[in-house]
């Protein structure tokens, strides 16, 4: 899947749309569950990888520019660890985002920041 191609852009749109139901329900879940929801919608993400990272990183930065003032995939974790990737504090921390600059941040902060904004 070529980035920023109308399938990526599908792609990247429905899984914002996933994540902000979880967000809207107050509950994490993990990269599996994502992919098969993403394989459902026909779009073929595998829970681990490049392309998982790059959608997720492209589905804060979509939220972003529609002023969201969280990042949404903080929700987004690893089945054993509970927690986002590694890459998502890479994310956090660079000067889109920022969240390195805030003290005492972390991302049990930005996961319930997400919840408060999604809630329904």
């Amino acid at each position: 899947m070529r980035e920023e191609s109308e399938a990526w852009c599908a792609a990247r749109d429905a899984m914002v749309e996933i994540i902000k139901a979880w967000a809207a329900e107050g509950r994490t879940d993990c990269y599996g569950t994502l992919s098969s929801l993403l394989r459902e919608s026909h779009f073929s993400v595998p829970p681990r990888g490049r392309l998982m990272s790059r959608l997720l990183k492209a589905a804060c930065e979509v939220e972003a520019d529609r002023r969201a003032p969280v990042m949404l995939t903080a929700i987004v974790v690893n089945k054993r660890t509970k927690q986002p990737s590694p890459q998502f504090e890479v994310l956090a921390k660079s000067e889109q985002f920022r969240r390195g600059d805030v003290q005492g941040w972390t991302w049990e902060t930005e996961r319930d920041a997400v919840f408060n904004h999604y809630r329904r």
